[in-house]
């Protein structure tokens, strides 16, 4: 069997043209297209992706989801040749891995990849590569990406890979969660990453490290948001069990140019958003309402079930609640802050207050108001 040369990728997404780039060093003719336009710079690109797979012999797929690989390899179905092999790396659900796997037979294999942008750059990806006919004919192609790791089918090879981005994921945002509470206590940040480098997290926090500590790092970010918001989406439908982190992704803001480890793993909250929250623990500790007026919007309102009826109080009424002095039973009431998600202008949070033997959730609707955060509303629950 001859090793293919002639590569023509489809997809120069960061993955993408981390690809193309490294297979252009190792010497193979590739030629790419990209339906955004953007390339990069490193090797041979098209605008016709018909041209791009004329002359291949191998098609890499490289692509954001199953519609986009079905799409464009509908597209350029009648210019493969016949000897052409499809080599899909996209992570996709697995009924649209087996689909692509019936249309094109022993001419497709498919290969998921486990790693970043950098490890697809030095060769040292993990490719969940299912054991095709075709599989052999690749084999040299792929392991100049890194190493190869055979599973029985195209259907299993897209379920792992789903795996695989869901743990990763929920790693992201129990170090977020992590780097929140050490943040609300004080603790120095490189201490922290010190102590959580020595865990479960250590080699996440490892590779994050330059950032969560504000030092300079590549402008090539590793994971964008709306991937792994898809790719857990694609789980959860698949196994039909909601996911955790699936939810937890679905807070954060899919900028096109954003990294998931940047967004789940910011410095916390920065403590001009934290402040209204603080004036109003303030305000309950010492019963001066001055603090509630620091923390709320002069148009806020405050509502919940008081006495088996709905209130809503303006500020003016809330603040004639409070004597100017502390609760009898101070030293023994806590307040905890439960979550705090921050989205460009408006936050959400939520608080626990245990105040002798009655317990209230509160929930909070923040603003950014002339460069400040304020308390617009809040809205609370009594438990019984």
């Amino acid at each position: 069997m001859t090793t293919p040369h002639t590569i023509a990728v489809l997809g120069l997404g960061r993955m993408g043209s981390a690809l193309a780039t490294r297979l252009a060093a190792q010497d193979r003719d590739v030629v790419a297209w990209t339906r955004s336009g953007r390339t990069p710079g490193t090797v041979k690109t098209t605008g016709d992706p018909n041209e791009a797979v004329a002359r291949a012999d191998l098609v890499l797929v490289a692509l954001f989801d199953g519609p986009a690989c079905r799409q464009v390899l509908d597209d350029v179905r009648d210019s493969l040749r016949t000897d052409t092999i499809v080599l899909n790396t996209s992570t996709i659900a697995p009924a649209e891995a087996t689909s692509l796997a019936r249309q094109f037979g022993p001419s497709y294999v498919h290969a998921p990849l486990l790693g970043s942008v950098p490890a697809a750059a030095g060769g040292d990806l993990q490719i969940l590569a299912a054991d095709q006919k075709a599989l052999d004919r690749v084999r040299p192609v792929l392991e100049t990406l890194g190493t190869v790791r055979h599973v029985a089918a195209a259907a299993t090879a897209a379920a792992l890979k789903l795996i695989a981005n869901n743990s990763l994921a929920g790693a992201v945002l129990a170090l977020r969660d992590a780097l929140r509470q050490a943040d609300a206590l004080g603790l120095p940040r490189t201490q922290t990453l010190d102590v959580l480098e020595l865990g479960q997290l250590g080699a996440l926090v490892a590779r994050k490290r330059p950032f969560l500590l504000d030092e300079p790092t590549p402008a090539t970010a590793e994971f964008t948001i709306g991937a792994p918001a898809k790719d857990m989406a694609l789980l959860a439908a698949a196994s039909d069990t909601p996911l955790r982190s699936a939810a937890g992704l679905a807070d954060t803001p899919a900028a096109p140019e954003a990294d998931i480890a940047v967004a789940a793993t910011v410095p916390a909250v920065k403590d001009a958003v934290l402040e209204p929250l603080r004036a109003y623990i303030r305000g309950h500790a010492t019963g001066d309402p001055t603090h509630f007026r620091d923390a709320f919007l002069p148009t806020a309102h405050i509502e919940g079930i008081r006495d088996g009826a709905f209130v809503s109080w303006r500020l003016d009424e809330y603040c004639a609640l409070f004597p100017g002095r502390p609760a009898r039973d101070e030293p023994t009431r806590t307040r905890r802050i439960d979550a705090l998600d921050v989205h460009g202008t408006v936050a959400t949070a939520t608080m626990t207050l245990r105040h002798g033997g009655d317990t209230f959730t509160d929930l909070f609707l923040l603003v950014l108001a002339d460069g400040n955060w304020r308390i617009a509303n809040k809205a609370y629950h009594r438990h019984d």
